[in-house]
């Protein structure tokens, strides 16, 4: 099933909720509709629209896509989410754990578990984004801490079984339900899911086998980026849970304004302003673009609205070879005052221009947007 409602309708958060807010409505949703519990008639299709919700707006990468693109910028399967790297066994256990359905048919509890994924906002110049830069950042992030090597015991000592699970890191029973009795599981009160109990804690972390650091780092930022974009660093994130993969950074790209430059994909757009003889008569003037000043000539008789292109001069193609180009919008600039010597030449040319004018059928801006392809 693909869904045609906007994902964050399905799921019922606004499009600015964090991923936790994200994780409890699909919890709630999940618990609702899921065919082994819910009696509506179109429960399975509810659920399969919810967890395709779920896929794309959990997953960060997959989430800006979304945001940016729609579906279409959601890749293979007509813009379909991949489900086949999705990892929804932790949820559903969560959810369906206490019915009594298994999933891997061990203790949720000592299993490996990734470590939570990181973003960091990181400003560039507009040069910056176009050419590539190495940036400073800092991140505050858990490492795994550095006196008890994450075992969160006083170097010296080792954590113990806990007694109240036997190592499992859960405990069950059975309790009655609507749907009769069910086996119930949850994390172990005493060692809270671990399955050890640590009698002697580090005197650096305090047990939890973290330590709370800002690391700083130089990182590549690709020519060719723009804002909202986002770089992933695989492994930067918060440290995983008993043996388990750490979590991805993911830096969000944002952009300053130019002074004089405005981007169009891979063009830049600089509006030129050039006076009433240079339009005119025709002139050869100096342009700046990202790379330096380069000449362009005017001919004789250019109306307001003309574009010239200045080959590759824009912005690199961030997957492949080359740029794109610069547009120069030239704008006939009209004096607002004159000399004495000014407004009689002026006066004079007025006369054999003669006082006839001529409607147009499209106006300026209709034509400067049909020059740019809007």
């Amino acid at each position: 099933m693909t869904t045609n409602r906007d994902y964050y309708e399905v799921l019922g958060v606004p499009r600015e909720a964090s991923i936790d807010e994200i994780k409890s409505a699909f919890r709630k949703l999940a618990r609702q509709y899921h065919p082994d519990v819910s009696k509506e008639a179109d429960a399975e299709e509810k659920f399969k629209e919810i967890n395709e919700a779920y896929g794309v707006l959990s997953d960060p990468e997959k989430r800006a896509r979304y945001d940016r693109f729609g579906r279409a910028g959601l890749g293979d399967m007509n813009g379909m989410p991949d489900y086949a790297t999705m990892d929804f066994s932790d949820i559903f256990e969560e959810i369906l754990g206490g019915f009594g359905f298994g999933f891997g048919g061990g203790s949720r509890a000592h299993r490996p578990r990734r470590g939570r994924d990181l973003q960091v906002q990181v400003a560039l110049t507009f040069e910056e984004a176009i050419f590539g830069v190495e940036k400073p950042i800092e991140v505050t992030r858990n490492e795994i801490c550095a006196t008890c090597k994450g075992s969160g015991a006083e170097p010296g000592t080792s954590p113990q079984r806990c007694g109240t699970c036997g190592g499992r890191g859960d405990v069950r029973q059975v309790r009655q339900t609507i749907l009769g009795a069910m086996m119930q599981s949850g994390p172990c009160p005493n060692c809270n899911g671990r399955g050890e109990v640590i009698t002697t804690p580090c005197h650096t972390c305090r047990g939890s086998g973290l330590e709370r650091k800002t690391v700083k780092k130089v990182v590549p930022i690709p020519a060719g980026v723009d804002k909202g974009n986002q770089i992933r660093l695989a492994g930067e994130g918060e440290p995983g849970a008993l043996g388990g993969p750490h979590g991805n950074l993911y830096l969000l790209l944002n952009v300053d304004r130019h002074k004089f430059f405005r981007r169009r994909e891979n063009d830049i757009l600089l509006d030129l302003d050039v006076n009433v003889a240079q339009a005119t008569l025709g002139a050869e003037i100096e342009v700046p673009t990202v790379d330096g000043a380069e000449k362009l000539k005017i001919p004789a008789g250019t109306q307001p609205g003309k574009v010239f292109t200045l080959k590759g001069h824009g912005v690199p193609y961030v997957r492949r070879s080359g740029r794109g180009d610069q547009r120069v919008i030239v704008n006939v600039e009209i004096p607002a005052r004159l000399t004495r010597e000014q407004r009689e030449l002026f006066e004079q040319l007025a006369a054999t221009l003669g006082t006839t004018v001529k409607p147009k059928e499209k106006g300026f801006l209709d034509w400067l947007n049909e020059a740019l392809g809007g």
